[in-house]
């Protein structure tokens, strides 16, 4: 009885980790996930903490320093930084939201293509993801930002449109690494067709792959507009974070009032940062060996 309690015991143990068993012991993972949590909420609840801020503020409030009154401070047109930072939150998750979905729009299909028909169809499909990878981002993102107008919509299209290779060379991969698998070989053998194979087989195993990499993409998208908007080609109608900076740096108050360049900095890096933890928390707990005991 004791040795078949202790072979009980042991076949347990060896029962290997679900995934959310591991990402919720990845203690970077979590903290990424709680950063994004934080993000979000400050997003859907931004009407509830306050108006969004236009025009000018009152006079008698111009650059004040952080209070109870003002968190952040205010501004040199007496607008509360506070409500700039929240409000910026909502422009920082759409924009990141509509540079993953254009990303892989455009990157999926371009990956599943390559690696499922490889030798020149893939050869030169890559060809062009490895152009788009040798090209300058920031000056191609300033020309195009610059040609197409100052909006939301188009600064998230001009990033997704040179950040879909990425995704592009990761669906690869993974493509071809299922491609060596018994069960697409059997599919093939069968006669289903490309379409189905690639939909129901192929792009589920790669999926984990890409969700990987659209983690990261996130926290690339918001360094990407915030830089645009700081050089004044982002979308005036919002406020975003580089938004903020930059109305900092034109009205000279970047040490003067340095509440203003702080705090969007910080949730800037925040941001960045949340994402980057969370892909590493994901990764984690896609990998096998993670999973083993």
């Amino acid at each position: 009885m004791k040795n078949e309690n202790r072979f009980m015991i042991i076949s347990q143990n060896d029962k290997p980790k679900g995934f959310f068993y591991v990402f919720f012991h990845h203690k970077l993972g979590v903290c990424g996930l709680c950063g994004i949590l934080l993000f979000i909420l400050m997003a859907i609840f931004a009407p509830m903490l306050g108006d969004m801020p236009q025009g000018y503020g009152d006079f008698s409030s111009v650059q004040l320093a952080p209070s109870a009154e003002h968190f952040f401070g205010t501004d040199a047109m007496g607008l509360d930084v506070f409500l700039q930072v929240v409000w910026g939150a909502r422009t920082s998750i759409r924009m990141g939201l509509m540079v993953v979905l254009y990303s892989i729009l455009i990157g999926v299909p371009v990956g599943l293509i390559a690696g499922f028909f490889g030798k020149k169809t893939g050869e030169f499909l890559m060809g062009v993801t490895d152009l788009f990878l040798t090209l300058p981002m920031l000056p191609l993102m300033i020309m195009m930002a610059a040609i197409l107008g100052p909006s939301i919509e188009n600064v998230a299209l001009v990033v997704g449109v040179l950040s879909w290779p990425r995704i592009a060379r990761v669906t690869r991969a993974a493509t071809l690494e299922a491609m060596g698998m018994q069960y697409i070989e059997a599919a093939k053998c069968l006669g289903i067709p490309t379409g189905v194979i690639l939909g129901k087989h192929v792009f589920p195993y790669a999926s984990s792959f890409i969700l990987v990499e659209t983690t990261m993409l996130m926290a690339t998208a918001i360094l990407a507009e915030s830089g645009i908007s700081f050089l004044g080609l982002g979308d005036p109608t919002v406020w975003s974070w580089g938004k903020i900076l930059q109305g900092a740096q034109q009205n000279g108050i970047f040490f003067q009032a340095w509440w203003c360049s702080l705090f969007p900095s910080i949730f800037i890096l925040l941001f960045v940062v949340s994402f980057n933890f969370f892909s590493l928390g994901i990764r984690e707990g896609l990998n096998p060996r993670s999973r083993e005991i």
